[in-house]
């Protein structure tokens, strides 16, 4: 994302789109941001194609929403300031959940060459080809709402089998004494109440880990 686009989407939030939708002009945002409407038009258009808004346009205005992606990225550019101006310890955020049953995918998508030498060099090691599926529990959804604002690491989507592949990104964590990493595909409204995790080993049935409460740690 470009910075004036940056610049652009955090002008919206203040005017309370991370709250719900809210109605602007291009005229009036173009005087919030200094700059013309037809530039601001350009700038909406480029966040919508980026799915960082939704968008109702009418003759008069138009209805803007921030979206989940785009709420992830204002909070990483918060957690980001947060780090230049605090000298705080490292917080370790802590979230538990029941292994519940995925659909298969998770194994099918981690056995493609592509992505397993993508998340090989990200992490360190090949991943074991599968997800532990997790089921957070109340008080741990709000706390997954809070790793939008860490830095994930972007996994390349790609074009193959007559089929395009999505991107995704991970955040690294550790389940007990074991390395791993959350993942969450790029594409889809994501259920905040299941996490993918993944990890060099098969972590289903790893002696300590108690499938009606597994705890992921997560460094912020």
């Amino acid at each position: 994302m470009l910075p004036e686009e940056l610049q652009c989407l955090k002008t919206i939030a203040l005017m309370g789109g991370c709250c719900g939708p809210v109605w602007i002009s291009s005229q009036s945002l173009a005087s919030s941001l200094l700059t013309s409407p037809q530039t601001v038009s350009r700038r909406l258009k480029s966040l919508e194609d980026q799915r960082m808004i939704i968008r109702g346009i009418r003759s008069d205005g138009q209805q803007v929403t921030i979206t989940r992606g785009g709420e992830g990225v204002l909070h990483r550019e918060f957690s980001d300031y947060n780090r230049i101006f605090t000298r705080d310890e490292p917080t370790v955020l802590v979230l538990h959940g029941s292994v519940i049953c995925g659909l298969g995918e998770g194994r099918y998508y981690m056995s493609l060459p592509h992505y397993k030498r993508q998340f090989s060099e990200v992490l360190g090691y090949v991943p074991f080809p599968g997800t532990l599926n997790l089921r957070l529990d109340p008080p741990s959804v709000d706390i997954r709402k809070k790793l939008d604002a860490l830095t994930w690491i972007s996994i390349q989507g790609f074009t193959g089998e007559n089929r395009t592949f999505g991107e995704a990104r991970c955040l690294l964590c550790q389940i007990g004494e074991i390395p791993g990493a959350i993942v969450v595909p790029g594409r889809s409204h994501y259920p905040e109440d299941i996490i993918e995790v993944i990890a060099e080993v098969e972590l289903r049935g790893m002696p300590g880990i108690d499938e009606k409460d597994v705890a992921v740690e997560v460094r912020s």
